[in-house]
């Protein structure tokens, strides 16, 4: 009998419907007032740039090694073959190791914060808000649970939602006449000084945060129509429409609210939209908000699931992960394990808990390490080997690698040993699984 494989499906449109609705999420409604708190004035603005900035560089990194191996799994693949078939063994799996644990936080983040903004309309109370979270997460595995033609058009669906949800904030800032008032006040105050330098690396773990899921679609290579051009394609084009989107909403909201009250608010959105249109409106807006926040657990959560899978094909990870659904030809198993894992996180965590944490499991391995094995690639291979060749090279990696590490720095020393920790943790587990299995490194 045959084994199910995964099919080439998924479009250029739906590829960067799924990328960007992974990106916009809950993240940026509820990381505007920190990252205004943090800067402290109208510079806040260049925060956000500064998470574009780092997002078209490292996507640089992520299109030529997603157009060279396009296949299920991202990253697990691209260090496998960067670090070569020795060292890559324990660098694919401590990728996968750190998944396990970051990707169940990345859905439960979603999902805090979905609940959180759910405050606006329904005071939950602290068991409500647990109640929430926990139905968002198993609501996604169950409209998941079925064929990937279905979830493209469904990704689509939702990415229409997101797009109608940022028009509206976007337009109701320009219709209300000041819409640039923000950027021509964006150096009030400002001093190039080390106070600042830290201030924005600090807001710039925020503001990085909301941009995560521009390389959604390297996880689906294995699904993605003709990959060596939609790959690149569907993250530069992400990047490029999430930044002006993010842009344009904080001009617009800081247009119309006051910097104190962006700083002190907890639904800074919706209290933007209640001041211009009223309260029903802004009930409104929260609802549209909430759409946008389950679109990127569903799409994070639908990348996420190919990476176990991905290793267990491998045979670099536990067999049962490798199974797809027989007859829908999805890693069914793979999708309800990181699903369970993270319905217990959300029960148990808050939403800026986990932010740091993120970044600070996956830079290491995810995004340093792979620019990393890209070069070690390109000296072994050369640069026509790969299917997409980024501009300047190696600038642009040189360039990843610096503010990657300036961003674990500004993680905090807390974060920064819990990734250290998590890593370590991953290296003993992979060389005593090697030592049973008669493996060697």
């Amino acid at each position: 009998m045959k084994q199910p494989e995964l099919s080439r499906r998924i479009s250029l449109l739906q590829a960067t419907a799924i990328n960007m609705t992974d990106m916009v999420g809950i993240g940026p409604f509820i990381v505007l007032s920190l990252v205004a708190t943090t800067m402290n004035g109208p510079g806040f603005l260049y925060a956000w740039i500064a998470g574009a900035v780092l997002s078209f560089i490292d996507a640089m990194v992520w299109s030529e090694l997603g157009a060279t191996f396009p296949m299920a799994g991202g990253s697990y693949n691209f260090l496998k073959e960067g670090f070569g078939p020795r060292t890559g063994k324990l660098m694919s799996f401590l990728f996968v190791w750190q998944t396990m644990i970051q990707a169940p936080l990345v859905i439960a983040s979603a999902a805090i914060g979905f609940s959180h903004y759910a405050g606006y309309i329904f005071p939950l109370g602290f068991w409500g808000t647990k109640a929430v979270s926990g139905g968002m997460v198993l609501l996604i595995v169950f409209l998941l649970y079925r064929n990937i033609e279905t979830i493209g058009r469904i990704s689509v669906l939702l990415w229409m939602g997101v797009l109608v949800t940022m028009a509206w904030i976007i337009g109701g800032g320009i219709a209300h006449g000041h819409f640039l008032e923000p950027v021509a006040r964006i150096n009030d105050g400002l001093e190039l000084n080390q106070a600042f330098a830290a201030a924005l690396g600090i807001a710039s773990v925020k503001t990085v945060y909301s941009y995560l899921g521009y390389y959604n679609v390297c996880h689906l290579g294995g699904e993605i129509t003709r990959p060596e051009k939609n790959i690149p394609r569907s993250m530069l084009i992400s990047i490029a429409g999430i930044t002006i989107l993010y842009l344009c909403m904080n001009i617009s909201v800081a247009s119309v609210l006051p910097q104190d009250r962006i700083e002190q608010s907890n639904f800074v959105v919706s209290e933007f939209i209640e001041v211009l249109a009223g309260s029903m409106a802004a009930k409104v807006a929260t609802m549209l908000i909430l759409w946008v926040a389950f679109a990127s657990v569903f799409s994070a959560t639908l990348g996420y699931s190919r990476i176990p899978y991905a290793a267990a094909r491998d045979g670099a990870f536990f067999k049962v992960f490798a199974r797809l659904h027989p007859t829908k030809n999805f890693p069914h198993i793979s999708l309800l394990f990181l699903g369970g894992v993270a319905f217990l996180f959300s029960l148990l965590f808050k939403i800026q808990e986990v932010i740091n944490a993120i970044l600070a499991m996956r830079i290491m391995i995810q995004f340093i390490a792979q620019a990393i094995g890209l070069i070690l690639l390109s000296r072994r291979n050369g640069r026509n080997f790969f299917k997409w060749r980024m501009p300047l090279y190696p600038l642009p990696v040189i360039l990843a690698v610096i503010i990657w590490g300036c961003i674990f720095v500004s993680t905090g020393v807390h974060m920064m040993l819990a990734g250290i920790t998590v890593t370590t943790a991953g290296v003993i587990v992979y060389f005593l699984k090697s030592r049973i299995q008669g493996d060697t490194l």
